[in-house]
């Protein structure tokens, strides 16, 4: 459904909340609630990486309000979904992406501003999800760009890697690969659902030949 027949739809008409208006003080009021309920932090016992994680939680306000009415509208309807499954999703760093979603990049700039912030400082705290390694994950989020831009319902499942990129460097003349901690800090884009996993389970078993080469099989093989 386009987003000029969901603004249309009774559904779609829900009050805009205060924490989401268009004005550079309301913008500033979320930050600062967000500070200080998300981080237990005022503006002058804030470290940057506060202020980012409030900037990334008001973001996030903005987009769900979009999701919210997005489901609304799509629970009238009932259309057809496309369930798209990767190994790897490489969307790139979020918080750029999601102002310029949300059309609140200025409201952002502005209101950190007026604090003594630098917005392009805070976007550079964020690292980039490392939900992948390869072209593989850049065309799966390519696609899920594609389908949002055509108004195509969709969800995307994939894995959620605590490592799933690695740092290289070069050693003494040799390339080093060290680990990408990209949630040490959290991310502030997830909404964690512990109550609703699903356990995966692997089986076979390794066998060593003379050759030393290790070979995987299933237990369906025997």
């Amino acid at each position: 459904m386009s987003e000029q027949n969901m603004d249309t739809h009774p559904l779609y008409q829900l009050q805009v909340s205060e924490r989401t208006a268009r004005t550079v003080e309301d913008f500033k009021r979320a930050l600062a609630d967000n500070l200080y309920y998300t981080r237990g932090q005022a503006v002058y016992t804030a470290s940057l990486h506060d202020i980012y994680v409030a900037l990334a939680t008001t973001v996030r306000d903005y987009l769900m309000e979009r999701w919210h009415r997005t489901v609304e509208a799509y629970f009238a309807t009932r259309p057809k979904f496309v369930y798209y499954l990767s190994a790897e999703y490489l969307p790139g760093q979020q918080i750029t992406q999601n102002l310029l979603y949300t059309e609140t990049t200025e409201l952002a700039r502005q209101a950190l501003a007026e604090w003594g912030f630098d917005l392009d400082d805070l976007i550079a705290l964020e690292p980039e999800p490392g939900l992948g390694n390869g072209g593989l994950g850049r065309l799966a989020a390519c696609f899920m760009d594609s389908m949002a831009t055509l108004d195509i319902p969709a969800i995307s499942l994939g894995i959620r890697y605590e490592f799933g990129i690695f740092r290289q460097s070069f050693q003494d003349g040799w390339q080093v690969e060290s680990p990408d901690e990209w949630l040490y800090y959290g991310n502030p884009w997830e909404f964690p659902q512990p109550d609703d996993m699903v356990e995966v389970c692997f089986g076979g078993r390794t066998e060593q030949y003379t050759d030393y080469r290790e070979r995987f099989m299933s237990e369906t093989d025997e």
